[in-house]
């Protein structure tokens, strides 16, 4: 068993973000899907509508907890509310995983609506390590950290991002997400080959992919970006690129995210089923029966 999962996945486990619009169609279709990962803000209740229909997709498929409000490269002190409120979800619902974004989010509590990136300097390095010690001593558990998708670089940088997270898993502990689709939007935006960010992970720190859409902004001096939106099916380059990260790292528990302009459930699931079809097809190519 990885030791940065806290319970059974099998590594070619395929699931889906879980959003409040597909509980009820979740729970009436019981579809296959191993895993079904939420924003874990969104349940710091204890209690009411959306923790009653967590509880009982916890009946049939696993949970991962994913945070966007952590902020966890901030110079603010991390929340002790928020710390004491992710355990007791943690404690109560025994996800499969635990993860947040390698981001930043307030200064000064004042919090911006935005996962912000973080310089990759030696300074910064040091202070998300520590940052996520903190984190795992008050979880109990391994984090994993996400990769961002990015449309600027700071002048300050001192290595490369792949070198940067690689580094602070090795130093923390914590586990990866790799977002291939970010790792696509961020290469095609900055110019740089993904081979290179894939070839300098860590496989042991690698514990799960996310798969996502984008789109593309066109501005008028015929300049383009790509913005990692979360509202498209899987693009072609990704799947491409996704099944290079499987021959690269092997397969891990993979996740469909799609939060905007969702689609019925169905949509999602045939998605999530295509990762575990490219799973399977790379686990028996490596290992013929």
């Amino acid at each position: 068993m990885n030791p940065l999962l806290s319970h059974p996945l099998p590594p070619c486990a395929a699931g889906i973000g879980l959003r409040a619009e597909h509980h009820a169609a979740l729970l009436d279709l019981k579809p296959r899907v191993d895993f079904a990962e939420v924003h874990s803000e969104n349940y710091f209740g204890r209690g009411g509508p959306p923790l009653h229909w967590l509880r009982r997709a916890r009946e049939f498929c696993a949970l991962s907890l994913h945070g966007v409000g952590l902020s966890i490269g901030s110079v603010d002190p991390l929340r002790a509310q928020h710390l004491r409120r992710l355990r007791e979800l943690v404690d109560e619902l025994q996800p499969a995983l635990v993860s947040e974004h390698l981001s930043w989010s307030c200064v000064d509590g004042l919090y911006a609506n935005d996962l912000l990136p973080l310089p990759f300097t030696r300074e910064a390095l040091a202070h998300v390590v520590a940052r996520v010690q903190q984190v795992q001593e008050a979880l109990g558990r391994p984090l994993l950290l996400e990769n961002l998708s990015s449309y600027l670089r700071f002048a300050a940088d001192e290595m490369p991002e792949w070198d940067f997270i690689s580094e602070v898993a090795r130093r923390s502990g914590c586990g990866l997400l790799l977002d291939v689709n970010n790792l696509y939007v961020s290469a095609r935006n900055h110019g740089f080959d993904p081979a290179d960010y894939l070839a300098a992970l860590p496989p042991e720190a690698v514990a799960q992919y996310h798969l996502a859409g984008f789109t593309h902004r066109r501005f008028d001096d015929g300049a383009e970006i790509l913005i990692d939106t979360h509202s498209r099916r899987v693009s072609e380059d990704v799947w491409a690129l996704y099944a290079q990260a499987l021959r690269c790292l092997g397969p891990r528990p993979t996740l469909i995210e799609w939060d905007a302009e969702l689609p019925p459930l169905p949509t999602l699931v045939a998605e999530a089923r295509q990762a575990a079809a490219l799973m399977e097809e790379h686990t028996h190519a490596c290992c013929p029966a």
